[in-house]
């Protein structure tokens, strides 16, 4: 379209005629066309970076390094049923959806801003009827007697707020830097849920091996009853061998009960996790445990830009500085311009003719003189909300490293500890190997039997347990690490 046949160039036409008029509308144009924004310049708050992690020192990489770079971090595991798991949560999880609906506003907030950007048209049509006092003078009245007049209207409208000082473009930024700092928090969330299922999936299966043991065990234990019970009906036995084989049985079968609710505890928040009513679900025992993961180790600096929870507190920041600029704006006039033309009659019949027409032009110029310190309070409100944003952003980071700490120093706890939970426990089924044996040929009595009994299947329950929780460790770590997700996905544009 040739701008200098438009309605606005037309308008601004008649602003400019006679040369005071056309230095104001000069005066116009520059400032249309320069107009500036008022908030400072936006840029990433410092904080303190160590050059690597304290507890990385002796740490043994993953190979290939970027196992968990794709974002499906579960897979490090390789376990197919709990990739299966993982894939119906991102998709079914309710938690998620709420965010998702969150960000869906912020899209929404940022379109809306956007259009304030642009002009609006209006089209107004009304009837009016209306009546005047017989004492009136009006010679309107002069043809009607009854003094009732009808007023048909129709009116096509066109305003448009001038962004001078940046007031709609910096809230456009603000909102724009919100719905990025939501869709960071939806990433977190989901990267939550999904560092909980994995865990409660991995504990799951440990539990499903200790019952595995101790229905073993229970086995075991129900045979040396029977042993014992036929010695004592031999006369070989006492009654007390008797009683420690019964007492150890039945121990051990009730801490075999026990575990069925710890598992289905486990099952039930799993299935509240993919979105399903523990009642639709339930997992079947398996033999495999997943093997312990290697784990890529990024350096703290690239923890800034993997961690969603980071992404989203800096994008807080960002838009924290745009309302800055907004709230600065306030102290600026604001300039809109308007065009309206219809027709106006008092009959229908010839409401839409040419002698009907009416039209109007200008500009408005709005300034607030005095408010007794509304605006500057409003300033100093949002210069501390800033502040507050960076403080946040900062506490946000430094809880990032320490949480990849206490996990890396977590599982190499964990894998001394587990050399020598392993001499330990390998001991103890020697020691228990060699005590059946002299039980066996008379050299001792049952008692001796059952105590090394009892500390092998402690050691074996605590390699488990060591287990389950270095598997926990590990989900816990590559959660802190950001899971694969990465800082630009936070940066693309809101869709329209």
């Amino acid at each position: 379209m040739n701008f200098a046949q438009t309605p606005l160039h037309r308008a601004l036409q008649l602003l400019t005629r006679g040369r005071g008029s056309r230095l104001l509308g000069a005066g116009l144009c520059v400032a249309l066309l320069s107009a500036c924004t008022l908030s400072p310049d936006y840029h990433r708050p410092e904080v303190s970076t160590p050059v690597q992690f304290k507890q990385a020192v002796g740490w043994t990489q993953a190979k290939p390094s970027d196992a968990i770079a794709r974002g499906a971090w579960w897979e490090i595991y390789g376990d197919r049923q709990l990739d299966t798991l993982v894939e119906t949560l991102n998709s079914s999880n309710q938690t998620v959806a709420q965010y998702e609906a969150q960000y869906r506003q912020a899209q929404a907030l940022v379109r809306s801003s956007r259009a304030s950007l642009f002009p609006s048209l209006n089209l107004t049509t009304s009837k009016n009827r209306s009546a005047q006092g017989a004492g009136s003078s009006s010679s309107s009245l002069s043809n009607n007697s009854s003094g009732i007049r009808n007023t048909y209207n129709a009116q096509l409208g066109v305003s448009w707020e001038i962004d001078l000082w940046g007031k709609l473009r910096e809230t456009l930024n603000a909102n724009e830097s919100s719905a990025q700092a939501s869709l960071a928090d939806m990433a977190a969330i989901r990267l939550s849920q999904q560092s909980e299922l994995v865990q409660n999936y991995l504990q799951l299966r440990v539990i499903d091996e200790q019952k595995r043991l101790l229905q073993a065990t229970v086995a075991a234990y129900e045979r040396s009853l029977r042993m014992n019970q036929n010695q004592y009906r031999a006369g070989v036995a006492g009654p007390d061998a008797v009683a420690q084989a019964r007492t150890q049985l039945k121990s051990t079968q009730a801490d075999l009960i026990d575990l069925a609710w710890q598992r289905a505890q486990y099952e039930n928040a799993i299935a509240v996790l993919m979105g399903k009513a523990p009642a639709e679900f339930s997992l079947a025992e398996t033999r495999d445990i997943p093997a312990l993961p290697q784990i890529p180790l990024s350096l703290p600096s690239q923890l800034l830009e993997r961690r969603p929870d980071i992404a989203s507190a800096e994008r807080k920041v960002m838009a924290a500085n745009s309302n800055i600029g907004v709230s600065r704006a306030a102290y600026f006039p604001d300039l809109s311009l308007s065009m309206n033309g219809g027709y106006s009659s008092s009959s229908f019949s010839n409401w839409i003719e040419l002698p009907n027409r009416y039209w109007s032009v200008g500009p408005q110029l709005a300034l607030t003189l005095f408010d007794a310190g509304k605006r500057s309070a409003e300033v100093d409100r949002t210069v501390a909300v800033y502040d507050q944003t960076v403080a946040q952003y900062r506490q946000t980071v430094l809880d990032g490293f320490k949480e990849v700490e206490n996990y890396l120093v977590q599982l190499k706890v964990y894998a001394d500890e587990a050399v020598v939970r392993q001499e330990a426990l390998d001991s103890a089924r020697e020691s228990l190997r060699l005590t059946e044996n002299q039980y066996r040929a008379g050299l001792i009595g049952y008692l001796d039997v059952v105590n090394v009994q009892t500390t092998a299947l402690s050691n074996e329950r605590s390699a488990l347990n060591l287990l389950q929780g270095r598997l926990v460790a590990s989900v816990q770590l590559i959660a802190a690490l950001g899971g694969g997700w990465d800082a630009e996905q936070a940066l693309s544009p809101v869709e329209d």
